[in-house]
């Protein structure tokens, strides 16, 4: 496996070892000890899976105070995903990254505790996988606006179909700072 440490500290991107001929490919999704060899010495506790069609975009989400690190992944289609740093503290707050997540290039996005994460779809569907390491809570799920002019996020869709709840998302600076992390 091919680990790429991201632009901002925490942040992976990974690429399985993928096992090829002409009857198609194995890989590993998820291996505990190879992953923490990697920095990735996590417990997940919840697997999920949605499909998206082109121009959706979902999030960005984050927990608190129960927060999720999240490892993604696309099995059909392709997505550009991306995580926010909102640790208030962290000298990389409010700097993003953005990857190209595809079931052509079987990249994962590991994203820690700490971050808003969302991605839009950028192929006619999306099907996207995603390990959590804490359950999901509706009652903490938080979420920042995906066009936040201070982020200056470079979505290569500018006119996203977006959730009524995410179109209502707070910018990052009109976020309580309780809400972020310390």
């Amino acid at each position: 496996m091919n680990v790429i440490p991201g632009d901002i500290p925490g942040l992976l991107i990974l690429e399985p070892k993928v096992h090829g001929d002409s009857r198609g490919f194995f890989m590993e999704l998820w291996h505990q000890r190879r992953y923490a060899e990697a920095g990735m010495n996590v417990s997940f506790v919840q697997d999920n899976v949605s499909l998206s069609r082109r121009g959706i975009l979902r999030g960005l989400h984050f927990q608190n105070p129960t927060p999720q690190g999240k490892l993604v992944q696309v099995l059909q289609g392709e997505v550009f995903d991306v995580a926010v740093d909102i640790r208030r503290s962290s000298p990389t707050f409010g700097r993003w990254q953005g990857v190209t997540l595809s079931a052509e290039n079987k990249r994962q996005f590991f994203v820690p505790e700490g971050f808003a994460h969302g991605f839009l779809v950028t192929s006619e569907t999306a099907l996207f996988y995603y390990k959590c390491t804490e359950f999901y809570l509706p009652a903490n799920e938080l979420a920042l606006r995906w066009d936040d002019p201070a982020l200056g996020i470079a979505w290569p869709n500018r006119t996203p179909l977006i959730s009524d709840r995410d179109a209502k998302a707070p910018c990052l600076q009109d976020l309580p700072a309780e809400k972020l992390f310390a």
